[in-house]
């Protein structure tokens, strides 16, 4: 084709966007009939050579390709948004389109990065919505006690009746402190009676019963005997974030192979979905905080009454009553049983709160389990379990209300709970001996050295407490009596 048709076909063009043509049928000089369109220039004044014709064209060829490169540009990043969008929701990916490698490379790098920025922002808003609901439930029960306090001490100045004052001798002379006030034993007075110090069991209960019954305590860590005295805390590390305010550590008082008595287990527990179990070789790798190897449970625990024992982790399912028993060396859930009408999830915790319905131990006669249930209405029940099968061997019921101690913990087949969780000193101020039956008040002092222990459990291999206070992991030295 000539320029001339070239020209004749790009002012069609021109006619069919914008002009209206003007028609002209008439006979040459040689009597041949022809037609002739006559169309108007919408920006030229004047009419173009044709080399100018063609440069035209090839300007609208190429911004014919450059356009069609940028829609299929375009076409590509729309398709891959959606890619992205469907994966976040959750959906299945849907197109006929095909991708080359790298593209299909960075999809998924992309997806990756946007999965992790989603759970690290998951977990530390659920760390402070967690940490905030403490901080206001703290502040209530300041409040309440504060209120407390004062109307029982305007209650005492208006009904003491004044007593004429007799003359002691030195030997009788009494200390305020002395005074009971065992009267008090409601939930919203724990914190009060963590305070004061307790009168020795042998003042408040018969002769008979001040004293456990000696009994063949054989296991774990050699002979027993009965709580005398725990040691000053101390501070082993301190957990460098939020998410470390509560939690539990420990050692295994009977490893398994390839794990050792110096293998240090630990477990931050603020958090809706609680799962990694860090390992650590031995102390000095916990204080620089180079865990040998982290574990991610199947499924999410609740709060931090977790124990090893035997090279497995034993620990209460998430917002249920299963008991589940995690194989460390297998990396696998060995078995999960129901523990029979055990309250859960805030049903009957420890007065510091925080879901610990449920709370494992070891001590030197094997795995135990402290709880309560409906029937009891809040008061602690205890039942030694099988660490193979998770059944209940037998089970003992108490007295003691579990919303009225802030903790407990086992050591020779006798339960002791603690006064306070946050009191700088408080005291070991129940024991219930299973193999007599026997329960008493006794007064063992007690620190909680940083204000807020929401762990505490005993190792019987090192006789020794491990506790978790206030992001701080510690460990009291304890004695026990010779039987």
């Amino acid at each position: 084709m000539g320029s001339i048709g070239l020209h004749i076909m790009l002012s069609l063009l021109i006619w069919m966007a914008q002009g209206s043509p003007q028609l002209r049928r008439a006979n040459d000089r040689h009597g041949q009939c022809t037609y002739t369109f006559t169309v108007p220039s919408p920006r030229e004044g004047s009419c173009s050579e044709p080399g100018e014709v063609n440069t035209a064209i090839q300007d609208l060829r190429r911004e014919n390709s450059d356009l069609r490169q940028h829609t299929d540009s375009l076409q590509t990043r729309v398709t891959l948004l959606e890619r992205v969008v469907n994966k976040m929701l959750g959906g299945e990916v849907s197109g006929h389109s095909t991708f080359a490698p790298q593209a299909s490379e960075n999809v998924h790098q992309e997806l990756e990065r946007l999965r992790r920025e989603k759970d690290e922002w998951e977990g530390q808003r659920g760390s402070l919505e967690m940490a905030y609901s403490d901080l206001l439930k703290e502040k209530s029960s300041l409040e309440e006690e504060k209120q407390n306090l004062n109307e029982r001490l305007e209650k005492v100045q208006g009904q003491c009746p004044k007593v004429a004052e007799v003359p002691r001798t030195r030997d009788q002379q009494v200390s305020p402190r002395q005074v009971s006030r065992w009267g008090a034993d409601g939930v919203g007075y724990q914190e009060l009676k963590s305070e004061l110090t307790a009168l020795p069991a042998s003042r408040m209960i018969p002769e008979s019963h001040s004293v456990l019954e000696s009994s063949e305590n054989k296991g774990i860590g050699g002979s027993c005997g009965e709580l005398t005295w725990v040691g000053v805390p101390s501070t082993f590390r301190k957990a460098d974030s939020i998410a470390g305010k509560y939690g539990v550590w420990m050692k295994d008082p009977e490893p398994a192979s390839p794990f050792t008595r110096d293998t240090i287990w630990r477990i931050n527990t603020v958090g809706a979905d609680i799962r990694q179990v860090m390992e650590y070789e031995n102390t000095d790798q916990l204080a620089k905080g180079y865990p040998a190897k982290v574990y991610v449970l199947p499924r999410s625990m609740e709060s931090n009454g977790a124990v090893v024992y035997r090279g497995s982790l034993y620990y209460q399912r998430r917002k249920s009553r299963i008991l589940v028993k995690y194989d460390f060396k297998t990396e696998s859930v060995a078995v999960q049983k129901e523990l029979p009408n055990a309250g859960y999830h805030g049903k009957f915790p420890y007065s510091w709160g925080g879901y610990t319905d449920i709370d494992l131990a070891v001590d030197e006669m094997g795995l135990w389990v402290i709880y309560s249930t409906e029937n009891m209405k809040g008061s602690v029940v205890i039942s030694q379990l099988d660490p193979t099968t998770l059944d209940v061997k037998q089970s003992w019921e108490t007295s003691i209300r579990k919303q009225s101690v802030a903790n407990a913990f086992m050591i020779c087949g006798t339960l002791y709970t603690v006064g306070s969780y946050s009191s700088s000193s408080t005291t070991v101020n129940f024991a219930f001996d299973t193999q007599t039956g026997v329960q008493r008040q006794i007064s063992v002092p007690f620190q909680n050295q940083y204000g807020y222990a929401s762990m505490i459990d005993y190792n019987p291999n090192e006789k020794k407490i491990y506790g978790w206070d206030n992001f701080n992991m510690v460990a009291y030295d304890v004695r026990l009596s010779k039987m």
